[in-house]
């Protein structure tokens, strides 16, 4: 290229030879993720209600790493992405742009996988103040058809969620019992899972009746993070799955199991919840499977009482048996969106992808994958 363009003008460009490669081939599937920019941090004001006033709104600067290599290879029709073959052994990541209750049923049908026995379904019960977390009428017939109990764990920074009896509350208040039966995993006490092949965990700690459970489905709300620039079910397994004190284990990447980890350097942090995230999906071995709404799409998390307006447009439901690929495969479809840059600078601000990096790194899921659109 001559001259000097912007990321934005350059992902057109990739936009426009995409398309004009798939009409003659296609049978071959594409690759995005542009180099991360530089830009500055959004500012937001916005921290969890509740929240300690020592806890930053804004994380800590995250450490240099090199920009993450290309990985999205892609299928779908209209996924605007650069071509490239298809490789052997990567993760298959379906995909749906109907965002409804008949969409988050079909995603679940192209993965064949119908779960038995007792049935956890983990999603973010949204802190009090705030309502872009799945909604109980959107997620209601999904629920039904794997008859599942819909559970969380207490936050570790205080607030409505902070304690089992109120967190029930506000499960009630926000509709999920109306619709099936809500645990709060640590009511009776916590049990550690090990880890293998961590850098700063060697075990995260969980609430003990996921030990009452034969099967996890992680039902995530894809969007920014204040701390990890993006939340999907990584972080829903990670942090979301965590007992109150595991969720410090990780913030503090290690070093302690209260508090908030205040001062843990910001890559430590993301590491610990890649670790986090696959002592968790090991425990549960084939006995579970993820899945991505892209929508309301805030750069803040549902544990903000008053999160961010989106600034970009709904994408889709995405759905896949590797936590990673799909984490990813919606980081890239962020990147491709023309409206994305608002969360793009978010994810760029906190390293976010550095999650997937070490996820990868220590063996734990691909990058690589293949997106299948279902529509």
């Amino acid at each position: 290229m001559k001259g000097n363009i912007s990321r934005r003008e350059a992902i057109q460009l990739m936009v426009s030879a995409a398309t004009a490669f798939l009409v003659s081939c296609a049978n071959r599937t594409r690759n995005i993720l542009p180099t991360p920019s530089q830009e500055p941090a959004p500012t937001s004001s916005q921290t969890p209600s509740d929240t300690p006033t020592q806890i930053p709104t804004e994380a800590p600067a995250a450490t240099a790493t090199q920009p993450p290599e290309p990985t999205a290879t892609v299928e779908a029709e209209s996924a605007p992405e650069v071509d490239t073959p298809v490789a052997q052994g990567m993760a298959t990541v379906y995909m749906t742009k109907n965002i409804s209750s008949a969409g988050l049923m079909q995603i679940y049908e192209a993965l064949e996988r119908k779960p038995s026995g007792n049935v956890a379904v983990k999603l973010h019960s949204g802190e009090p103040g705030g309502n872009y977390f799945l909604q109980p009428e959107f997620i209601a017939p999904f629920v039904h058809e794997v008859n599942g109990t819909i559970v969380e764990c207490n936050t570790a920074y205080g607030g409505r969620r902070s304690t089992t009896e109120s967190h029930q509350q506000v499960m009630e208040e926000h509709g999920f019992t109306a619709i099936a039966p809500v645990d709060i995993m640590e009511a009776e006490g916590t049990m550690s899972l090990p880890i293998e092949g961590g850098k700063h965990l060697q075990e995260v700690i969980v609430g003990s009746h996921l030990a009452d459970y034969d099967f996890v489905v992680n039902l995530a709300h894809f969007k920014g993070h204040m701390m990890g620039g993006f939340g999907g079910v990584l972080k829903n397994m990670a942090i979301g799955m965590a007992a109150s004190n595991g969720k410090s284990l990780v913030h503090s990447a290690g070093a302690q199991t209260t508090g908030f980890g205040l001062g843990t350097a910001q890559d430590d942090f993301l590491e610990s919840m890649a670790e986090a995230a696959k002592g968790i999906a090991n425990y549960m071995g084939e006995n579970i499977f993820y899945i991505d709404v892209m929508y309301n799409l805030s750069v803040d998390c549902d544990c903000v009482g008053n999160p961010t307006p989106p600034t970009m447009a709904d994408i889709g439901i995405l759905a896949s048996f590797d936590p990673v690929a799909l984490d990813q495969a919606c980081v890239d479809l962020i990147y491709a969106a023309p409206d994305g840059e608002d969360v793009i600078q978010r994810i760029e601000s906190r390293n976010g992808t550095h999650i997937l990096e070490h996820a990868e790194a220590i063996g734990f899921g691909n990058r690589q994958y293949e997106l299948v659109s279902i529509d």
